[in-house]
């Protein structure tokens, strides 16, 4: 019983994880956080497919690099506006 109710919960898992990747390719091109749900069905997948934990993993990178770019521009904008003062 125990190892059926696994399976169930397993399928339901998978079926779910493809289902967000599905809207999340959807949200790139229409109004939507596509990303954020690409990472949540990579997340789900990422248990039994080691492609989606690779996957995350490289979104999880793109994103780190991108917020350090984005601090480094805010750091930079914000001494602009002080020097200018």
């Amino acid at each position: 019983m125990k190892r059926s109710i696994h399976h169930a919960k397993r399928i339901v898992r998978i079926a779910a994880g493809f289902a967000l990747l599905l809207a999340g390719a959807a949200m790139i091109v229409l109004p939507g956080p596509g990303w954020v749900t690409i990472a949540f069905g990579l997340a789900l997948l990422a248990p039994d497919f080691p492609w989606a934990r690779n996957a995350l993993d490289r979104l999880k990178d793109a994103g780190s690099r991108g917020l350090e770019l984005s601090r480094g521009w805010f750091r930079r904008a914000r001494g602009r506006t002080s020097d200018a003062e």
